[in-house]
């Protein structure tokens, strides 16, 4: 069977153009290329990822339904489907809100949350390493006797769902606001501004909220903040999945009480040990001073992103539909290169001109691999060839660009 994401992704990306059509029309930037790149290279890294985590994730779900659970809800009932979807979005609730409250949960949550923008491609903007904890939250469907193909599906659904509410161009919408999670309360959440913080958990349903006392209204009149307090400046997926894993390490070793280096993983995710935070410091957050990360990228280097993007996006695709064919060291290897891949394709985006070098070699190392692989024939050699070609005329016309502004003095 295919990957359902396989079919998703030319809705996901038609959406997306439809968006940045609209918002361009009204006037409003909502789209960076830079962010748009990292984002969707977070999607990719967090789907490949997801093909390996199946058997943490279902697997355990699949014994846990087999061994423990006292009886079997039958399939094909419509009030199984419901009350289990119904069950999921409270679960996701709880598994989203401790995402917020739990540092060693945030570490792998605050992927999501990193983009300084609010646009539909942030929906996809996910994390790799969520699976490692996730599927506890979930045990209790198992264990009510969710057989695992619905489980998947209405997981599947709640995912699904929340791709739309990622959106600045849709306004409130009265009464659907009061029961579904929506794009503008969806919008607080995404929020560093007091207000925000802690809001607005629900995946499908905002009731949860309602319920649990973590709701806030969008403000008229008071622009939303994005991203997180503590940013991360960097359009490197890699970093973007391991930053908070780095920051915990750090203060449970610079730490001396045993006691803190456990709390440190357990403890809200501004908390940090009094030693560990004075060996150290780091700068106390101010609004005021907040900057959105931008390094300088040439527009032709915008658009080579961009261009280089939708290739590995082909190749995370082929991956996605190849890998139930594949043993285990082969899978990994593909998915590794497309990693590093997209690793190294930040590289541009962040470095902008003096990126060339880096660029380069990652053209290279790709053609040599796709020239000894197994799986991939002329056409997906051609397309390497067809991403190299445009990408020599991407660099020299950033170059005309650069000798063509005038130097200061």
């Amino acid at each position: 069977m295919i990957n359902p994401i396989v079919y998703a992704v030319p809705v996901f990306l038609l959406l997306m153009a439809l968006e940045f059509a609209l918002a361009h029309r009204r006037g409003q930037p909502v789209y960076r290329a830079a962010d748009t790149v990292s984002s969707l290279s977070l999607g990719i890294i967090s789907q490949l990822v997801a093909v390996f985590a199946k058997l943490l994730t279902l697997g355990l779900y699949t014994v846990v339904y087999e061994r423990a659970a006292p009886w079997r809800l039958p399939v094909d009932a419509a009030v199984v489907w419901i009350g289990a979807l119904l069950a999921y979005d409270f679960l996701y609730y709880w598994n989203h809100r401790l995402g917020h409250e739990v540092k060693l949960l945030w570490a792998a949550h605050v992927v999501h949350h990193s983009s300084e923008q609010y646009n539909l491609s942030t929906a996809l903007r996910q994390t790799g390493s969520g699976a490692l904890f996730s599927w506890l939250f979930y045990l209790p469907l198992a264990l009510a006797g969710v057989p695992p193909l619905v489980f998947v599906v209405v997981g599947l659904v709640d995912l699904l769902y929340q791709f739309w509410v990622h959106t600045e161009l849709v306004g409130k919408l009265g009464w659907f606001d009061r029961v579904f999670v929506s794009p503008s309360n969806h919008r607080v959440h995404h929020g560093q501004n007091d207000w925000c913080l802690d809001r607005n958990y629900g995946g499908i349903l905002i009731l949860w909220d309602r319920l649990f006392g973590t709701f806030a209204d969008e403000r008229d009149g008071e622009p939303i903040v994005y991203g997180i307090r503590g940013p991360l400046r960097s359009w490197n997926p890699l970093r973007a999945n391991a930053h908070v894993y780095a920051d915990m390490l750090r203060d449970i070793r610079l730490t001396k009480s045993w006691g803190d280096k456990l709390r440190v993983l357990f403890k809200p995710p501004a908390w940090r040990p009094a030693d560990a935070a004075a060996a150290a410091p780091q700068p106390a957050y101010d609004p005021q001073r907040f900057e959105r990360y931008a390094p300088p990228l040439p527009t032709p280097l915008a658009l080579h992103a961009l261009l280089q993007l939708a290739v590995l996006l082909a190749f995370g695709l082929h991956f996605l539909v190849l890998a139930p064919t594949l043993g285990g060291a082969a899978a990994a290897a593909y998915a590794v290169v497309i990693v590093l891949q997209l690793a190294a394709l930040a590289r541009v985006t962040e470095q902008g001109l003096a990126a060339r070098g880096w660029d380069a070699a990652r053209w290279a190392l790709g053609a040599a691999l796709l020239a000894a692989s197994p799986w991939h024939g002329w056409a997906w050699a051609g397309l390497w060839a067809a991403a190299g070609l445009t990408g020599v005329l991407a660099w020299a016309q950033a170059g005309v660009v650069r000798r063509s502004v005038p130097r200061a003095g």
